[in-house]
């Protein structure tokens, strides 16, 4: 009899650990998913977010949600996060989803509406983005926001200092994984200098000694619905939003073995 009961439960074990084994081999089968929150810095037309997409095989979703001028409360408020957790509980045919969290940019002083307290308001606001996406299942990633590229002198100006620090300690403090963008950033600027980090924006300077465009009556500068571009030390052009998506990809893969296959070599 106690043979037979050693050979049922020999029997039993070897038939969840062969369960175990075929859903390991189930989900390692499915694609990752990756979902970007945040501001313009990372939103298509403006920011690196879509050239990180284009970075990934084809098959690995990736979905752009960042948007302009959001903050980490703004974000929220819109609405904007309810999609990316209706994104998360629907998350079955993927390995893991991956929420990339980047604010800071919106959330300093001076913009009515999306400004939050450094001290009060910004890391509880990007904590709580940590513990609902983990509660869903996601995998969040937190990003210090991409450094501004204006000098003073020959130095950088470290005006998103405060913020990248609130989000490293947040991240400390909840175990979560954290892309350094703003240090990474700002270092590769600073090597490069004003002029050529002047490259990276979605146009060139304007030239000082040209005439300003004006235009005829009735006629638009630009055709209605072109996305418009101009130059400035903190959106980017297709050079920036190369440069920026390549540092955040080699991030994702250094801490991330498990996404290093959903990326193109």
């Amino acid at each position: 009899m106690m043979n037979s009961l050693h050979f049922l439960t020999a029997l039993a074990c070897l038939a969840m650990a062969g369960g175990t084994a075929a859903q390991a081999a189930d989900d390692a089968a499915k694609p990752a998913r990756l979902i970007l929150v945040g501001d313009s810095t990372m939103a298509t037309r403006s920011g690196y977010g879509d050239a990180l997409c284009q970075r990934l095989r084809a098959g690995v979703a990736c979905i752009n949600l960042a948007r302009g001028g959001r903050s980490s409360g703004s974000f929220r408020a819109e609405g904007r996060w309810d999609d990316v957790q209706a994104l998360l509980r629907d998350g079955a045919a993927f390995s893991a989803s991956y929420v990339l969290i980047q604010f800071g940019h919106n959330d300093q002083p001076g913009k009515p509406g999306r400004s939050t307290d450094l001290v009060t308001q910004f890391p509880q606001n990007i904590a709580r983005y940590v513990s609902e996406a983990r509660a869903l299942g996601g995998v969040p990633v937190l990003v210090t926001p991409l450094t501004r590229r204006s000098f003073k002198g020959r130095y950088l100006r470290d005006d998103l200092g405060p913020w990248a620090s609130e989000v490293r300690r947040v991240a400390k403090e909840t175990g979560t994984l954290l892309v350094d963008l703003n240090k990474i950033s700002a270092d590769a600027v600073q090597a490069m200098g004003s002029s050529e980090a002047d490259t990276l924006a979605q146009a060139p300077p304007p030239d000082p000694t040209a005439a300003p465009v004006v235009a005829a009556p009735g006629v638009a500068v630009e055709p209605q619905g072109t996305p418009k571009t101009s130059f400035d030390r903190t959106h980017v052009g297709a050079k920036g939003a190369a440069l920026f998506s390549g540092m955040v990809a080699s991030e994702l893969q250094r801490q991330i073995p498990a996404l290093r296959p959903a990326f193109s070599p």
